[in-house]
């Protein structure tokens, strides 16, 4: 038995016929109609006394007439109150990324959110691994978007199906931007400018150390955006990852992806045993629908 169903009935019992009925809620009368013997059927009973002009109650009529009322009065006041709890959820969100290919992706998710629930605002820290979870272990930010590889194991936590590929950043009018992909061997007869951070900066240190004596490391960079403007004046050429080149894109310079394929993973991260607010329960939940995450946050 359905609510729309019951709508109908209680829309007949009050006009006193179909065609008005249907005219109100919008549907045709032959719909309208079928939709009531249906609803006899499935209840087993007669509904309404049919005449010439007018339809009245039967006794199962009468008796399903106030149940209906009661079903939907409990409905409505069911929906108005997740409603208005929908409406007052409000505070602020505090989220960390790096720069990644996961960021556009958490982004819609805030847009929708923002959307669905106005009153709540979002503060977005743009940082560097490290810093992005000591702000998590201040209570500084609530959930951090990182990359791989990062030592997790303090935090709850849930792996994004996304990835970000490594490449190299050149001059469009370096002799390497013609390239559609290169080697560390095509590279480190060239200036480098590398990632500081200690995980990533021992594992593209393990691809260079074939080359020792061979390489020259020029700068390291904690975030990307201001390596650009050195390869952008000729400094050197930037080992990066595409989706850091795709938050700072510059007309100048050129992503060249490196083979054989090396590529990283995308986690969401945050303190275990963290009491969330309503907000971040609900943004939580939105996070888990769209990605069917099995993870609880």
């Amino acid at each position: 038995m359905e609510i729309r169903v019951l709508r109908y009935f209680v829309a007949v019992v009050e006009e006193g016929n179909i065609s008005n009925a249907a005219k109100i809620l919008n549907i045709t009368q032959p719909t309208l109609s079928r939709q009531i013997k249906n609803l006899e059927d499935e209840l087993g009973v007669e509904l309404f006394a049919r005449g010439n002009k007018q339809i009245t109650l039967t006794e199962d009529g009468v008796l399903l007439h106030q149940r209906a009322m009661e079903i939907i009065e409990l409905a409505d006041k069911t929906a108005s109150e997740f409603q208005g709890q929908k409406e007052n959820v409000s505070g602020t969100i505090s989220i960390g990324t790096v720069e990644s290919n996961g960021v556009p992706y958490i982004m819609d998710i805030l847009k929708e959110f923002s959307d669905e629930y106005p009153k709540v605002q979002f503060c977005i820290y743009s940082g560097y691994v490290d810093d992005i979870k000591d702000k998590i272990d201040k209570g500084l930010v609530d959930i951090g978007l990182l990359v791989e590889p990062v030592e997790i194991s303090k935090y709850d936590s849930i792996k994004l199906p996304y990835e970000d590929r490594w490449g190299v950043i050149a001059p469009k009018d370096h002799e390497i931007a013609r390239n559609k992909v290169v080697t560390i061997e095509d590279i480190v007869k060239y200036p480098l400018i590398i990632p500081r951070r200690a995980m990533i900066g021992g594992e593209i240190k393990s691809w260079l150390d074939p080359y020792v004596g061979k390489t020259r490391v020029v700068a390291a960079y904690n975030l990307l955006a201001n390596a650009t403007y050195l390869v952008s004046n000729g400094t050197g050429i930037a080992i990066a990852l595409d989706g850091a080149m795709g938050v700072n894109e510059n007309k100048e310079n050129v992503f060249i992806l490196l083979e054989p394929r090396r590529s990283v993973g995308s986690v969401l991260v945050w303190r275990k045993n963290h009491i969330f607010t309503t907000a971040l329960t609900l943004l939580s939940k939105m996070i888990r629908q769209r990605y069917c995450f099995d993870e609880i946050l």
